[in-house]
């Protein structure tokens, strides 16, 4: 089942006194590109999180919001750096001094400084983790589920563009079938208007309408169109990511087509060789949203 790469998913769990929440936003991305927001006291799991998260996403840009409630059961005590908090004071000072400040320094503004307040971390690592561990499980489920929805309307709307792309196809090498015949009348045409039926021989007829079929051809382009609209109807039920995948199989479809329309010299083929470029375009948005 493909997924969609945009989604949302929270997920929360109880554990040693405290409620973990944890949201995970998710939006199209061409790599893998995960931040993680979290209180500091609890910063020394980062890269656990990243990693284990990594796990389930594979590619996208995930934004991670962890929130800690303590629920009243459990104390936890502060460390104020009295050494940090005096640097700050004689700084302070010396600034309203020389610049002839008025504020006064008071003891809530030097709280509010970074790295004067401190929470030791007393409690074993896996105390948090397997508590943490439980809502980022919720989160990520939710926000897969949310990617497989999303991921369901992309496969069904890609699958009806490439029926139209495949009918526009069929419709095309149907009417190449007959450019030969109709260069040929054409040329005969031509060659009356200008009165050179004498001077022009069968022979000579027969070479020019060889190398316009040569040039004309466009078989093995409708043949490789074909191909390329088959393997991406059985990669939107494969797993696994795929985007990148289906982005460049997209690429290939197009350069197909760009080549039927110039090769086919007619104005009929070019209409519809431009719908299926139109409809191709359109498939590849799609799939810039595919995990």
């Amino acid at each position: 089942m493909i997924k969609s790469m945009t989604g949302y998913g929270r997920g929360k769990s109880e554990g040693n006194g405290r409620e973990y929440v944890v949201e995970i936003k998710a939006i199209n991305h061409r790599y893998n590109d995960i931040s993680i927001k979290m209180p500091r006291y609890l910063s020394f799991l980062e890269d656990k999180v990243r990693q284990y998260v990594s796990k389930s996403i594979l590619r996208g840009k995930t934004e991670i919001f962890i929130t800690v409630n303590n629920m009243g059961g459990v104390s936890k005590d502060i460390n104020i750096d009295k050494d940090l908090a005096g640097t700050y004071i004689s700084e302070m000072r010396k600034l309203i001094e020389e610049y002839n400040l008025k504020d006064e320094i008071s003891v809530t503004s030097i709280l509010r400084l970074p790295d004067i307040i401190t929470m030791p971390n007393n409690e074993d690592e896996d105390l948090y983790w397997d508590s943490l561990k439980n809502a980022i499980d919720i989160a990520v489920q939710n926000l897969t589920s949310a990617k497989e929805c999303e991921g369901e309307k992309l496969k069904a709307d890609i699958e009806n563009r490439l029926k139209t792309i495949s009918e526009y196809v069929s419709i095309v090498s149907e009417k190449s079938k007959g450019l030969l015949e109709e260069y040929k009348t054409k040329l005969l045409n031509r060659i009356n208007e200008i009165g050179a039926n004498n001077i022009v021989d069968e022979n000579r007829i027969g070479m020019e309408v060889v190398l316009f079929a040569d040039k004309s051809s466009i078989c093995e382009e409708v043949t490789r169109l074909n191909s390329h609209i088959d393997t991406l109807k059985n990669m939107l039920n494969s797993t696994g990511p795929i985007g990148k995948k289906i982005d460049f199989l997209v690429q290939e479809m197009n350069r197909e087509t760009n080549t039927i329309g110039s090769k086919a010299n007619s104005v009929g083929i070019t209409n519809y060789v431009v719908e299926m470029k139109n409809e191709i375009e359109n498939i590849r948005e799609q799939v810039q949203n595919i995990e």
